[in-house]
């Protein structure tokens, strides 16, 4: 503390006393003199007071990959509303392709002084990504909370929805229906949640190593899986979300079966209209709502200078059943 007074005074050319003054919200110090201490303790990377971050407009971070996928507007939605309640103002930040990287945008954020992030859906959730941006905002203390599974080692407080159980659930859902051929639709090796969801898989026991297939997480990648797993046999395909589904579904009718009195589909999510598509998804349900206001209630926390135990809390999925599923074909 004592050093930084002394560099922060340095660097301003005013007191160590002037400096204690303003980060401890003390009056007798000039606007001029207030915000160039402010603008000093950014430049020098130390961190800001509690109090007196992002104190303009209390602003945090919200950073999505995407928004083509209905469930990153749906968690948007939530938390946005969960940080307006609390007078706090989050400012959206999408990935695009070829655009604005994760990086880029928690550089911006710092720049704007931001009093937190909530991240849904980045890249700590892939083993294989850079992960300096995390360690940078974790080196500033700025209050930081993950949605849904990220790697081991980063040290920020997360919400996640259960995968293990999740697909438990849609696999049990299958077997009832006779289903003997089960095939898996995942993301990219390095992805923490697909992981979990082949680990809890294997762990049953009951699946074949050629009924895996990754894919990249769209329609196109979900229908270029599906089609493969269909010509191995597969009848019943589980996908780690909904728009792997809907590829999986455009795949089966694309060789002629239907859906769900041939092959059965079942997504993840629950994601905005996949119960008006057809037939209606089978699919397993993230609780949106109370993972988005723990994620804000776990931020809020950590803004009001409280600590906050880095460790996960895991959200119970629920399966929801629809029209994509029926009792296996009988041959």
């Amino acid at each position: 503390m004592t050093r930084r007074l002394a560099e922060v005074a340095k660097k301003v050319g005013v007191s160590e006393a002037t400096v204690s003054r303003v980060l401890n919200g003390k009056p007798g110090v000039s606007d001029a003199t207030r915000q160039a201490v402010l603008s000093a303790l950014d430049v020098l990377g130390y961190e800001r007071p509690t109090q007196l971050r992002g104190e303009r407009a209390r602003l945090v971070g919200l950073v999505l990959p995407e928004l083509q996928n209905p469930i990153f507007p749906a968690f948007a939605e939530v938390i946005g509303g969960a940080l307006a309640q609390l007078g706090l103002t989050p400012v959206l930040c999408t990935q695009t392709k070829g655009g604005v990287s994760e990086a880029d945008y928690v550089e911006l954020l710092l720049q704007q002084q931001v009093s937190g992030v909530v991240f849904a859906g980045g890249l700590y959730a892939q083993a294989d990504a850079p992960h300096d941006h995390y360690r940078q905002l974790a080196e500033r203390n700025i209050p930081v909370v993950l949605v849904n599974a990220s790697i081991d080692d980063l040290g920020f407080p997360g919400v996640s929805c259960d995968d293990a159980v999740a697909v438990e659930q849609a696999w049990r859902h299958l077997a009832s229906l006779g289903h003997e051929r089960i095939g898996l639709v995942l993301g990219p090796a390095d992805h923490v949640p697909s992981a979990r969801k082949l680990a809890a898989v294997q762990a049953m026991g009951e699946l074949s190593d050629d009924h895996v297939v990754r894919a990249m997480f769209s329609i196109e990648g979900g229908h270029a899986a599906a089609s493969r797993l269909i010509d191995r046999g597969v009848t019943g395909i589980i996908c780690a979300s909904d728009p792997l589904a809907l590829g999986a579904i455009r795949a089966a009718r694309r060789k002629g079966l239907a859906v769900p009195s041939q092959v059965s589909v079942v997504g993840y999510d629950d994601s905005a209209f996949m119960n008006c598509t057809e037939p209606p998804l089978t699919t397993v349900r993230q609780p949106i709502e109370a993972m988005g206001r723990a994620a804000v209630e776990l931020l809020n926390t950590q803004i009001n200078g409280s600590a906050v135990t880095p460790e996960e809390l895991l959200f119970e999925p629920e399966l929801v059943v629809r029209g994509s599923t029926a009792q296996v074909p009988r041959s």
